[in-house]
């Protein structure tokens, strides 16, 4: 087993979670994290995305797919536990599925958010 595949203890994995990724929850072995979209169009963009960056990274995650959330469910197969594989994949998607440039001030405006024609992630 390589060091990226070493499993963590729950009090390192929720330690780190708190620390890195305070929107993410350890439960039952593996850190989750629940995307609320506003309906189906959302939903579908949210499951596409994750499933980009899990196959670019060959590591793929457990999803709960409905009309208006997705959960992502991480958890290192071979190591039986949570690694900083798990972590590494859940921080890319933390970055892709939440990027607002509206609110970084550059060119790109971002979804309008005061139309619900428009809305498709409810950000938290």
């Amino acid at each position: 087993m390589s060091a990226r595949e070493t499993p963590m203890d729950e009090s390192q994995v929720k330690a780190r979670l708190e620390r890195e990724l305070p929107h993410w929850y350890y439960e039952d072995g593996w850190i989750r994290r629940k995307y609320r979209t506003e309906g189906w169009k959302g939903t579908l963009m949210v499951v596409n995305t994750v499933g980009h960056l899990a196959e670019a990274a060959w590591h793929h995650p457990d999803l709960t797919v409905s009309y208006a959330f997705v959960i992502v469910k991480l958890m290192t197969h071979s190591a039986k536990g949570i690694t900083d594989k798990d972590f590494a994949l859940a921080s890319k998607i933390e970055e892709v599925v939440g990027w607002q440039p509206g609110k970084e001030g550059g060119p790109l405006e971002g979804t309008p958010s005061d139309d619900q024609r428009f809305r498709y992630i409810k950000y938290d």
